[in-house]
């Protein structure tokens, strides 16, 4: 006679400790599961709704200026520091996780439209309409004095007066070359007291300038004349041009893959260019109702915020049509400019209401120290939402959002407005020789014309 005995180890199913978790077996056959998937997506119905439930994106309000916040840099080197500038030509440097004012550069006259920090961090460049370009040695001075007090930087170490108003600056990812933008575009170095080259091509003011991440040499401008521009400094003269319907207020380059770059656009949208191929955007980007003021990229390069003329900043991934997140509050007025801060976890917006806004860049992640576990669980539900995403109930949930009157209204304008557009189009067509009206991608509608 055979007997079967079922022998077990106590080791194997008890704890060393106590404060250790409880080993527990789990039989993987999906088989035994028969309501796995419904199981799962229960959970990512609750995480989704929970989501929202504790989404509190809005961290705090910096006050200190007297005027519309203009232009906004961050220090590569610090990642709590950040720099402002305003409209009545006051320049200030913010301790974001104090979220007060450490101290001003005095000295513009006017509204400082420009800012911009070397790549070692220990040099501050800021422009104005007053003509002048100011170079501020060891700006971080203050963040490391243990003395509270608020006081003013040392004079600057260098003021440069040029012949134009300046509207934007950018300095070298690698190098001691910074660009000022105006009536024309200027390459200066830190140790000259003029331009070491100049740039034309058009009679219109040029607004914003950024230098390329990858490509030390090349930079990329926006102007007036509804124009963005790619510069080469090892050539004579300018590279490319692209000439669009309306006008970019700022362009940025996508840091991961910098080959590509957005511009955010007058016409309410963004549009994403790759700068080998610029007779069509890459991707449009939409959603705002208004002009979009100032564009910056995570430093991962998946996702960009937006400021925007109606009073909202909005979060884009960088391969999206519509965007992942809208911010807005009842007293934040017109959005000039926005940054993401060096980690990527929060950004910051400047605005005509004369206030710094700090925001999460995820509207509900927590705050402070994660356990490991909660970590893993917060992990799983998002790879349950994903998984589930195309499910009408928590892509409704996932998608929907709270806006102010206004801006839900004018977007319904828009909508009726775009779909009477394309009413009439078709229209158009069918009642047309066949072939005689030809229909033009979204990518390719704003785009005028490339000049070589």
């Amino acid at each position: 006679m055979r007997v079967k005995v079922i022998s077990r180890s106590t080791d194997d199913f008890t704890r060393e400790r106590s404060q250790d978790l409880q080993k527990v077996f789990r039989n993987y056959d999906p088989a035994l599961r028969s309501q796995e998937k419904a199981v799962e997506y229960t959970r990512a119905l609750n995480a989704a709704k929970l989501e929202k439930i504790f989404a509190k994106p809005f961290v705090g309000a910096m006050d200190g200026h007297i005027d519309a916040v203009s232009c906004m840099a961050k220090n590569s080197n610090y990642l709590k520091a950040m720099f402002s500038g305003s409209m009545d030509g006051d320049i200030r440097l913010w301790d974001i996780a104090a979220r007060k004012t450490i101290c001003q550069f005095p000295g513009h006259k006017d509204a400082v439209r420009g800012l911009a920090t070397s790549t070692d961090g220990d040099l501050l460049i800021s422009c104005g309409v007053d003509s002048t370009v100011r170079l501020w040695k060891d700006p971080m001075r203050k963040m490391m004095d243990t003395n509270d007090a608020i006081g003013d930087a040392s004079q600057p170490s260098a003021v440069y007066t040029w012949k134009h108003a300046f509207w934007g600056v950018d300095h070298q990812w690698d190098g001691t070359i910074f660009a000022t933008v105006g009536a024309q575009v200027d390459i200066w170095d830190h140790n000259r007291s003029e331009p070491i080259n100049s740039f034309t091509w058009g009679n219109d003011t040029v607004n914003s300038v950024r230098f390329n991440p990858g490509e030390p040499d090349v930079l990329i401008t926006s102007a007036n004349d509804r124009s963005l521009t790619l510069y080469d400094l090892r050539m004579s003269s300018p590279a490319r041009k692209l000439i669009m319907k309306t006008r970019c207020n700022s362009v940025c380059w996508n840091p991961r893959e910098p080959m590509n770059f957005t511009a955010a656009n007058e016409d309410t949208n963004c549009y994403s260019f790759d700068a080998r191929k610029l007779n069509e955007a890459k991707i449009v980007h939409k959603g705002h109702v208004s002009a979009v003021m100032d564009i910056d990229y995570s430093p991962t390069g998946r996702e960009f915020v937006t400021g925007s003329y109606d009073r909202t900043v909005r979060i884009f991934n960088y391969n999206g049509d519509q965007s992942r997140e809208i911010y807005h509050t009842k007293r934040m007025q017109r959005v000039f400019c926005v940054k993401y801060t060096y980690d990527g976890t929060y950004l910051v917006s400047g605005s005509d209401d004369t206030n710094l806004r700090l925001w999460k860049s995820k509207a509900s992640e927590q705050l402070g120290v994660i356990l490991p576990r909660e970590r893993k669980k917060q992990e799983y539900l998002d790879a349950v939402k994903e998984r589930y995403k195309h499910l009408p109930e928590i892509k409704r949930i996932v998608r929907h959002r709270h806006l102010p009157k206004p801006i839900y209204k004018a977007g319904n304008i828009r909508r009726t407005m775009i779909e009477a557009e394309k009413r009439k189009e078709d229209r158009r067509r069918a009642h047309s020789a066949p072939g005689s009206r030809t229909s033009q991608p979204f990518r390719k509608r704003r785009l005028i014309k490339e000049v070589e």
